[in-house]
């Protein structure tokens, strides 16, 4: 420890090191503004909400699966047991013990598409608030009611069939594995990675509002898709498999399929966001204001939009000076700082044009 130096100032020294060495690298720098856009939205809690509802719509959803495999049996011996064998590899739904028909088909399809429907709104509805959320949309540029609750069906039409396609045709495909060895396996995960990764960009597009470029949700899209991937995978090799023997794995069967969900959701949020700092130039961010970058401005400015309920509004930003208008520099040292972001008050700057 340097002669005279605190504790505190050899602690503030070292984190304004640290911080200068991350604004001076672009890809430590993308990677730290990632983060921290992340914390500024609370996207955590956004994950939680849309794991919350994405486990409250399973079981009638998997209701209605086995309810229609049921009928297809009927038909279709054959065509049914792959498809069961297709809907067996979403995690953990053997282990939840939904592995038979159902008798009463007429019945159990029409209650098990109502709650569908109703849980799946839901979950429709926290993607759209998410992903409206991550890129700071203003509030008057978000779809109304009607709007939103069209847009929540499309979701519920595209997010449900999809997946279940995705993971059919990737188990149909994977009887190469049972003839072609490695390469039949390797292609099966090239075309579930190849459906996923259109099927994120679809949901991604659909759950956004119109201001924000579709060029600019490719690369999330591709990224939740190879995460998405990387988890199946996981749980297909049984990392995240327990059983449900006794009441204990029951237990932890529900507890690790409400973590899967949310562990989901926290990783495309990250995506989401990466998406937003690239295509908003929204680093390097300061890790030890002040003084605030012009990317932190931008920033916190978005963040004000965000909030806005009027067109007719404009949100300007400025940093507040510490003592007559100086501020202490990365060094510590003081200097003085306008401290505004006279770019971000453009108009033509603002977020969504």
């Amino acid at each position: 420890m340097a002669a005279g130096k605190s504790p505190v100032q050899e602690v503030s020294r070292l984190v304004r090191a640290v911080d200068r060495a991350q604004q001076s690298h672009s890809w430590l720098a993308v990677g730290v503004a990632t983060w921290k856009k992340f914390s500024d939205d609370q996207a955590g809690n956004l994950a939680a909400l849309v794991a919350y509802y994405a486990f409250a719509s399973i079981f009638p959803l998997l209701l209605v699966a086995y309810t229609v495999l049921d009928l297809v049996a009927k038909a279709s011996p054959s065509v049914a047991s792959r498809l069961t064998d297709a809907l067996g590899k979403y995690p953990f739904v053997k282990d939840l013990g939904v592995t038979h028909g159902i008798s009463k088909a007429g019945i159990a399809l029409v209650v098990g598409l109502l709650l569908t429907l109703y849980a799946s709104l839901g979950v429709a509805r926290a993607i759209q608030n998410a992903m409206n959320s991550a890129w700071n949309v203003p509030k008057y540029e978000r779809p109304g009611f009607g709007k939103n609750q069209l847009r929540s069906l499309g979701l519920i039409a595209v997010l449900g069939p999809g997946e279940i396609l995705t993971i059919a045709l990737s188990t149909i495909a994977g009887g190469a594995g049972h003839l072609g060895g490695a390469a039949g396996e390797a292609a099966a995960v090239v075309v579930a990675l190849l459906l996923n990764i259109g099927l994120f960009y679809l949901i991604f597009r659909m759950a956004t509002s119109r201001v924000v470029r579709s060029r600019d949700l490719r690369l999330g899209a591709i990224l939740a898709a190879v995460s998405w991937q990387i988890l199946q995978l996981a749980v297909s090799l049984s990392i995240l498999h327990f059983h449900s023997n006794s009441a204990y794995g029951q237990f932890a069967v529900v507890l690790t399929l409400l973590a899967w969900f949310y562990l989901q959701a926290q990783i495309t949020l990250y995506m989401v966001e990466l998406d937003v700092v690239r295509a908003r130039k929204l680093w390097p961010r300061s890790l030890a204001p002040p003084p605030l970058t012009s990317a932190d401005l931008r920033a916190y400015r978005a963040y004000a939009e965000a909030s806005q309920l009027r067109p007719d509004l404009r949100v300007t930003v400025d940093q507040v000076p510490q003592q007559r208008g100086e501020t202490a520099g990365p060094d510590g040292s003081a200097h003085s700082a306008t401290a505004v972001d006279t770019a971000a008050q453009r108009p033509e700057d603002r977020p969504g044009t």
